[in-house]
């Protein structure tokens, strides 16, 4: 099934439905139904075949939260474009990437974002789009009335829907290759797995150029035909009167988001409790104190899934039944797991082994990278990179990682990245980055240099380069980094950070 099918059902079957509510906390509130949502994806295709865009091409989108990013998704999948979501963090450096390896046929963004893009690149302003499909709005009025079905054209469910950047441990990014099938499947999964029908309500905060946000997030809303209320970010000092005015039932997280939730007062956390009945974290794992803790403010036990950019959602704990605190549950429907030791052999239960999976989520590969993909699967199995223990009854807990892959508040950061750019700064000789944990946000990056560059200096860079969650909370200057025998930077060994000059 391609996601264009999946989602008539909303768009088409129930266009007559409230589908999404706009606005901030407190203000005024505009609310679309799901054929209006329709109705704004094809004027937006429209505009995009007017500016040249064919059936595979990428169509780069830096963008916050707005209607106008939904928009143009949809619109890239009528076109059978591949919509390529670009986190609105990222700096010229991180964007210039991904630009230069997606070729896009433009770039859709902002006028202050819009500077980031290298000048060869086409770039298009997202208001001039959406007066463009404004006018077409003025134009349909006009015509003669048409049917609001869809056309009868469908995408294969191999056609490729978007494209994601997700760094490799070297720094450099691959771009995830998911196709419609690759999403539907996934949508369909968790609408089953976790009971998300056209009653719920579900509250999005979550940045919808993230997986979790989009591939979770609004394909489950597009699938079940709820009610969602978008808002641009998670903001703590809105989000109770946002939670008490939108009375959600669904909520998707982070661990960061979570810790900031447990700050609430009591009585308000108790009305938020009666409202919900599903609470979901993932992106990064969810340290047991908060569950347990959440569980006791709240009276849920937030239900913790586990799954990557190129998976999708491959494990989770049970709707029903126990929610294990510091688990990630069982596979889903359709997905194969193994864990295996270094000879490629699976382990015996209670045993850390690499997690492999398998299954209709899994994404196509990586894009024009045939070397990334041939070593990312080993006989049709995805190697996570990520350690995990299988209990006698089937449920998985992580065990950390192959590689040395930062997450900091749900977002991914890979070292190699940013030893590339404090290697290129004056006075730096020698550079290593590892996460450090930290109560709010579960891993911040820290830096070790050899050299006699300052610190603020080297942060300097950084938040120049990068975006602002790469950069490094600390710098601890060093006479030389651990290295083996063959040269390779041994970062288990580096001294305690005794120096440390904070920025």
């Amino acid at each position: 099934m391609s996601l264009f099918e999946l989602f008539a059902g909303s768009l088409v079957g129930r266009a007559s439905a409230p589908a999404l509510e706009l606005g901030p906390p407190g203000g005024p509130v505009d609310t679309l139904t799901f054929g209006e949502i329709g109705s704004r994806a094809r004027l937006m295709a429209s505009v995009l075949r007017r500016r040249g865009v064919l059936p595979g091409d990428r169509v780069v989108v830096q963008l916050a939260n707005r209607v106008e990013l939904l928009d143009l998704f949809l619109a890239c999948l009528r076109t059978e474009a591949i919509f390529v979501p670009v986190n609105v963090l990222y700096r010229e450096r991180e964007v210039g990437h991904v630009v230069a390896d997606a070729q896009p046929r433009a770039v859709v963004t902002t006028t202050d974002l819009a500077a980031l893009v290298p000048p060869s690149v086409t770039t298009w302003d997202v208001e001039d789009l959406a007066a463009g499909a404004a006018e077409g709005a003025e134009a349909a009025s006009d015509a003669p009335a048409s049917s609001n079905a869809e056309e009868t054209h469908r995408p294969e469910e191999s056609t490729p829907a978007v494209l994601v950047y997700t760094s490799g441990t070297t720094g450099r990014a691959k771009g995830a290759v998911l196709t419609h099938g690759n999403l539907a499947a996934n949508a369909r999964n968790l609408v089953a797995a976790w009971r998300i029908t056209d009653a719920d309500r579900y509250l999005a905060v979550l940045p919808l150029f993230h997986v979790h946000g989009l591939g979770n997030g609004v394909c489950s809303w597009l699938a079940s035909g709820c009610r969602m209320r978008l808002v641009e970010r998670f903001e703590h000092e809105k989000a109770p009167a946002l939670f008490e005015e939108f009375r959600p039932t669904l909520f998707f997280g982070v661990p960061t988001i979570y810790t900031r939730l447990l700050e609430w007062p009591e009585e308000t956390a108790h009305r938020v409790g009666r409202w919900a009945r599903l609470f979901v974290s993932g992106s990064a794992p969810l340290p047991v104190p908060v569950f347990e803790a959440f569980r006791k403010k709240f009276g849920h036990a937030i239900l913790e899934r586990y799954g990557m950019t190129e998976t999708l959602m491959t494990l989770g704990n049970p709707y029903d039944g126990e929610r294990r605190p510091g688990t990630v549950g069982r596979p889903f429907s359709g997905v194969l797991v193994r864990v295996v030791g270094g000879d490629g052999r699976d382990v015996g239960d209670d045993e850390v082994g690499e997690l492999l999976v398998k299954g209709p989520t899994i994404c196509a590969g990586y894009w024009r990278r045939p070397d990334a993909t041939s070593s990312a699967f080993a006989q049709g199995w995805f190697r996570t990179g990520d350690l995990a223990r299988r209990s006698a009854d089937g449920s998985h807990t992580l065990k950390g990682r192959t590689s040395d892959l930062i997450i900091t508040g749900g977002f991914n950061v890979y070292p190699g990245e940013i030893e590339e750019v404090l290697l290129e700064q004056p006075g730096v000789r020698e550079a290593a980055v590892v996460g450090a944990p930290d109560e709010r946000k579960g891993e911040v990056p820290v830096a070790w240099f050899v050299g006699d560059a300052a610190p603020e200096a080297l942060a300097a860079a950084c938040r120049r380069q990068l975006a602002s969650f790469k950069v490094p909370r600390w710098f601890a200057r060093v006479d030389a980094l651990p290295r083996n025998a063959l040269g390779k930077v041994q970062k288990n060994l580096l001294p305690p950070p005794s120096g440390r000059e904070p920025v």
